[in-house]
Parts: C-alpha cells; structure tokens; sequence
C-alpha cells in the first residue's frame, strides 16, 4: 500500500497553515475529522496520541520531511492527511531544518508492523527531486494527490 492509496483531495492541505509541528497535527487532525476520516469526538485523543509519540522523538525525518504518526483503536484501517508548507514548518527535525511536507498516518492499533513499509515507501518518494519538483508546481489538493499517485506507483 502507498500514500496515494489511502488519501483522496479532501485529505491534502495544499498550504499548511501552522508555523511548528503541534499546529501542524492538530490542523491535520482537524482534516481528517472535516473529510469524515475521524469522528469529531475522536479530536483529543487522536492528537493526544500523535504528539506523545511526537514528544519521545521528532518524526521531522530530515529532507524537509516530517511523518507524525501513532497507532490508535479509533481508526480501522491506515489513514492518513498530507500538506505541503513552502514556507517550512518547525519540527526539530534531525537536520535541524524546517518541515515542508507533512504526511499524518494513523495506523490501527496493533498493526504498526504491517504499516512499517508504507513509512519508508513515503519517506523514499518524497525525497526524490522529480517529485518535490512536481509537487512545487501544483496548484491545489486534487494535483497535489496526482503528484503523489504518479510517483508513489514508481517506488
């Protein structure tokens, strides 16, 4: 399974709007409640969950990636929101640069393990020049999502 797989427009934020990683998953988190990926009753824990994960060690990757992620019984199956942010986003990354794509994945509880080749698969496209490239030049979420169905078909 990859990324383009599991999102759909409604998913994508073509300009994050947050200036660090906590605002950055609690408006993911708000996409995927607004998309009907998660039931607005959901919100606190789900965040929650993401940022205790967060907190024990950056998913700020390096690159200009960051993958928040945490396993929880509120999801059912993998789900995830993606969102760009030209101007960079703070998440104490390893390199110590900012964030410029985000993917939140929530994987359903007990099967991280499964879900560990979809991690490395996103964090292996989004490195590539051709795709940061392409997904510069987007316009909106519904290209964005081609961008990254295009090139997670050629992992």
């Amino acid at each position: 399974m990859n990324l383009g797989d599991i999102l759909t427009p409604a998913q994508v934020i073509p300009e994050l709007a947050a200036s660090d990683r906590w605002q950055a998953i609690e408006e993911m988190v708000g996409l995927l409640i607004d998309s009907g990926k998660l039931r607005a009753e959901d919100r606190e824990a789900v965040t929650t969950a993401v940022k205790k994960r967060e907190a024990s060690m950056s998913t700020g990757i390096g690159f200009g990636i960051g993958i928040p992620h945490a396993s929880t019984e509120l999801v059912t199956e993998l789900t995830a929101a993606f969102a760009r942010s030209r101007k960079g986003v703070q998440f104490e990354a390893l390199d110590s640069q900012p964030v410029h794509l985000v993917t939140l994945l929530l994987v359903p509880q007990g099967q991280f393990q499964k879900h560990l080749h979809t991690l490395a698969g996103i964090a292996k496209v989004q490195r590539k020049e051709d795709f940061l490239r392409a997904l510069d030049a987007a316009p909106d979420a519904e290209a964005i999502l081609k961008v990254i169905r295009e090139h997670s078909a050629l992992r």
